[in-house]
């Protein structure tokens, strides 16, 4: 007889489902850059423009989503942002040159904007505290499964029905998710019909949908400022392996469409690995120690440093099974620091989570609109597939010196109010 799913499991894997969807939705294009290239006329610092156009939206709605979420609830919020970036994959397959392409990446980013700072918000009311590392790592592993298993899925799509229905596939896929998401979730647990009162004793006082606060945005983002340029670090490396790893292992090692492919699921299922094991070390050095900067850090660290010596190492061989399983270690390395580095904002602001979250996120975002088209700008001029990769050595050197910067041990308090209401030390009109 199968056992019950509890109410918490089962919110956190649809989490876990969204975050692969996201990510499917997110690097598809990717795998289907060489054909569509082709198809679109499109030279490789063109086709980094493109894959840099999600960014723009994803990095502005990263605060405004976020802030939106903890309004409103992750029920409703994420129910429409799924229906924003459902649309926009579909709607990527019927695209005919640049400009379309241009603006249906655009709606995704979007739609996805929202997606984890909201999320955030609903682990803050669904996860035990001492369990956050955890829900941030194992959600994050199956964005990174997403990651694997897009390339295989994409170019069996492309191999024998096309590139376009590619898209029109995984964004029926993400309408389904929609769907699910409405009819399970609740903002509030106690609402939940299958919760148990022994889940509800382990979860943290929810707060409330629809009441409203007044977000100290300077203090906050002062607060959170640190770790959003320190995720800008990890973000680099992060859009360098998202956006161009099928086409790197392509056009360095003269591979087909399928071989570039199942090596690019390789590297990215080393993600998978490193994203589980970076959430489960620092809960469990927190556990141990009790000392939550230890927890968050000690990982952190590690993570930005392993993955500095393993991209060096790709500068001294042309090894094609070397060079993957250097590639894997450094995505393994990076990856670590996703489950500690998420688990920050609510460690430091757990009023705020959805939009402290989205305040950090925002570095990844930004990184996201530069780092691609820095790649392709550098291979267009230099020829050069490994080049590139400088960059992110120094920035996860980088990482790994402001790391120390963040004080999760540290809570937010919201700044005083003065009796006219505004926040006292704010000029009038902040």
């Amino acid at each position: 007889m199968m056992k019950r799913v509890s109410a918490t499991n089962g919110v956190l894997g649809l989490l876990c489902l969204m975050y692969f969807i996201t990510y499917l939705d997110r690097v598809n294009l990717a795998t289907a850059g060489t054909v569509m290239m082709h198809d679109l006329g499109m030279s490789k610092t063109e086709f980094g423009l493109m894959l840099s156009a999600f960014a723009y939206p994803y990095a502005i709605f990263q605060v405004i989503g976020g802030s939106v979420g903890d309004r409103f609830g992750a029920r409703r919020t994420l129910m429409i942002c799924g229906i924003i970036w459902a649309l926009a994959t579909v709607l990527t397959g019927m695209v005919g040159g640049l400009v379309s392409l241009f603006l249906a990446r655009v709606l995704l980013g979007f739609g996805e904007g929202a997606t984890f700072p909201t999320a955030t918000r609903a682990m803050q009311n669904w996860t035990p505290p001492g369990k956050r590392g955890f829900a941030q790592g194992i959600t994050h592993a199956f964005a990174r499964f997403g990651n694997a298993v897009a390339p295989p899925i994409v170019a069996f799509l492309i191999y024998h029905f096309g590139w376009r229905v590619s898209f029109y596939v995984l964004g029926v896929a993400s309408f389904a998710w929609v769907v699910i998401w409405y009819l399970y979730f609740r903002d509030d647990p106690s609402d939940h019909p299958a919760i148990t009162k022994k889940e509800l004793e382990t979860l943290p006082e929810p707060r409330k949908v629809g009441v409203r606060q007044s977000v100290p945005w300077g203090a906050l983002t002062r607060r959170i400022l640190p770790v959003t340029i320190t995720y800008f670090c990890y973000g680099w490396t992060l859009w360098l392996f998202l956006g161009w790893l099928p086409t790197f292992f392509k056009e360095s090692y003269q591979l087909d469409l399928k071989n570039s492919a199942l090596f690019a699921s390789g590297v990215f299922f080393a993600g998978v690995v490193g994203d589980t094991v970076g959430g489960v070390a620092s809960d469990k050095i927190g556990h141990m120690t009790g000392n939550v900067k230890l927890a968050r850090l000690s990982v952190i660290v590690v993570g930005f440093l392993g993955a500095a010596a393993s991209l060096t190492g790709v500068f001294f061989t042309r090894d094609l099974t070397l060079v993957a399983l250097l590639l894997s270690s450094g995505f393994f390395f990076s990856e670590l620091i996703i489950g500690p580095i998420w688990s920050v904002p609510m460690d430091i602001a757990p009023k705020y989570a959805g939009t402290a979250s989205g305040l950090m996120n925002t570095g990844s975002a930004v990184a996201a609109i530069v780092s691609p088209i820095v790649f392709g700008f550098i291979v267009d001029r230099t020829g050069s597939w490994t080049l590139p990769f400088i960059g992110s050595i120094g920035l996860c050197l980088l990482g790994a010196v402001l790391a120390f910067t963040m004080h999760p041990e540290r809570e937010f308090v919201d700044p005083p109010v003065e009796p006219t209401g505004r926040v006292a030390g704010m000029p009038a009109g902040e």
